[in-house]
């Protein structure tokens, strides 16, 4: 897991939500502004999957903005950001690997026409001979 800490903005405000008094008084949201362009923790290749896979989400700027306000600790925010950061990231460099398409085995077919021969008999088999009507 990279450190991104080192490379982001970090800012706070008040927290709309759950906390009573606490809301009005305490910045307990946090916002974190970074700029994966600029970025030293990724290579360039890194940075363009990166651009391309989230490049929706950056603003004119070219910065990614990423907030938590789920608790009424700054701290807790300011962790759930991280880790909301992190996992854009992470995912956003998963390279999909494309499955090879392969030949079924000639065995395979056997057994299925094998199967469907079988299940055909048996369903004759259940069939009267219409002579006994």
């Amino acid at each position: 897991m990279r450190n991104y800490e080192v490379e982001v903005i970090v800012k706070t405000s008040r927290s709309g939500g759950k906390g009573g008094q606490n809301v009005n008084k305490v910045e307990t949201k946090v916002a974190l502004i970074w700029h994966p362009a600029n970025s030293a923790l990724l290579d360039e290749a890194e940075k363009a999957r990166l651009l391309a896979k989230i490049g929706g989400k950056l603003d004119s700027e070219g910065y990614l903005h990423v907030s938590a306000q789920e608790k009424r600790s700054q701290l807790e925010n300011k962790e759930i950001a991280f880790k909301k950061l992190a996992d854009l990231v992470e995912k956003a460099l998963i390279i999909k690997v494309i499955r090879q398409k392969t030949k079924v085995p000639k065995s395979v077919i056997l057994g299925i026409k094998k199967e469907k021969i079988h299940r055909s008999e048996k369903k004759a088999n259940r069939r009267g001979t219409g002579w006994d009507e």
